[in-house]
C-alpha cells in the first residue's frame, strides 16, 4: 500500500510548522513553563494546542513579553480551560 503523495506533502507541511512552533515556543517559555506545557500536551493535547496558538498570536503582537515564566502559563491554563460542571443526582 502506497501513501498519496498529497498524504505525503501534507504530512511534510505538518511536521515543518511544528518545527517552527516549537522554535518559536523554546523562545518565549521558559524552561520550567515549557516542561509543563510538554505534561499538559501529553494528557490534554487540544489544550496544549490552543494555549500554544495564544502564546505565539500574543508574542508576535508584542502582547507578552518572553520568557512566559510557569506561573503565567498556570494562569493562561486557567483562563482557557472551561469550568467543569458538578451534577448531583438525588435518589429516593
Amino acid at each position: 500500500m502506497s501513501i498519496p503523495e498529497s498524504d505525503e506533502n501534507s504530512q511534510a507541511k505538518d511536521v515543518e510548522i511544528n518545527a517552527q512552533k516549537e522554535i518559536i515556543l523554546k523562545q518565549i517559555l521558559s524552561s520550567e513553563a515549557r516542561l509543563r506545557l510538554n505534561n499538559v500536551k501529553m494528557v490534554k493535547p487540544d489544550v496544549a494546542n490552543t494555549v500554544e496558538n495564544y502564546l505565539i498570536s500574543q508574542a508576535s503582537q508584542g502582547k507578552i513579553r518572553p520568557p512566559v515564566t510557569d506561573e503565567q502559563l498556570k494562569q493562561i491554563l486557567i483562563s482557557i480551560q472551561q469550568p467543569k460542571h458538578d451534577f448531583k443526582i438525588n435518589r429516593r
